[in-house]
């Protein structure tokens, strides 16, 4: 299949459509609940840039060799969000929770507290923590989030400064 991919028989437009209708989603499956650390978004970045590499090599056409793609080059190809902003928009769905009503049961379950004994160790980062994590960077850190996305338009513009934090 990687071979097949890399080659000239298929165009870039086909390639870009396999990239986006399969690999994408099956890396991304899920990840509105993920939350990344900086150690995994940048692994998410270079998996992705590994997957782009199927639009294959670069052929100078004045003396004909073949050379990789820079990551510039990949991203005109691919003219489309990478695969950390894709995640980030995780607050989307955010806003989408916090303006349902409290008798749902993805709200209680979202702020309900689990019963029961914790396991030993420090507590793993849980889906609402990275979304006050970046609120905070956005200088929202004192705000409930919750009554942030009551304001559709505020909430909007959050989100759209939130996907772009920590992008290269």
């Amino acid at each position: 299949m990687q071979s097949l991919l890399s080659s000239s028989l298929l165009s870039k437009n086909s390639k870009n459509k396999i990239y986006r209708t399969i690999i994408l989603p099956v890396v991304l499956h899920g990840c509105e609940t993920w939350s990344l650390t900086l150690k995994e978004e940048h692994r998410l970045r270079v998996s992705e840039k590994r997957a782009l590499r199927i639009f294959g090599p670069k052929r100078d056409e004045i003396t004909g060799e073949c050379g990789k793609l820079h990551n510039e080059e990949l991203n005109d190809l691919y003219s489309s969000p990478n695969i950390v902003r894709v995640i980030k928009s995780e607050m989307r769905w955010a806003g989408h929770v916090g303006n349902m009503d409290e008798r749902t049961g993805v709200y209680r379950v979202f702020v309900g507290n689990p019963e029961g004994r914790k396991p030993f160790g420090r507590p793993r980062r849980k889906w609402e923590d990275n979304i006050k994590m970046d609120l905070q960077e956005m200088g929202c850190g004192g705000m409930d989030w919750i009554e942030l996305a009551h304001d559709r338009d505020r909430w909007r513009a959050l989100v759209t400064a939130v996907m772009n934090i920590r992008l290269p």
